[in-house]
């Protein structure tokens, strides 16, 4: 029973996410996203990422983070941003700076809708 809670509640994040991370493509015009299943994807991706290699980013530089008070999260979100660019198709980010504010305003829309793709669940 718990199972299929849980999968329901991974299915909502990722379309409640899909829909956020439109929200933030029409904001930007640095970053690109071709169609929903791309969108869908691209949600899937972050959250894997999330799950898997932000940590290590975390904890690797953790000196540096506590060092900025906290805002070289900002840039590792940035990273996370420009590495599921390049693993999914049809979504394209223009540069690094571009990638920050698509963190900044995916993380935004996300806190406004009550949904997490970090690792907290």
């Amino acid at each position: 029973m718990k199972n299929s809670s849980s999968t329901s509640s991974f299915l909502f994040k990722v379309i409640v996410g899909a829909i956020s991370v439109f929200l933030a493509d029409f904001l930007l015009s640095g970053v690109e996203l071709s169609s929903w299943p791309s969108a869908l994807l691209l949600v899937a991706v972050i959250i894997l990422i999330n799950f898997t290699i932000k940590p290590l980013l975390v904890l690797l530089t953790l000196p540096l983070t506590v060092l900025t008070f906290g805002l070289f999260l900002l840039v590792i979100n940035a990273i996370v941003i420009l590495l599921a660019a390049e693993i999914t198709p049809g979504f394209t980010v223009d540069g690094f700076w571009w990638a920050m504010g698509f963190a900044l305003i995916l993380s935004a829309i996300n806190s406004l809708l009550g949904i997490s793709l970090g690792s907290d669940s």
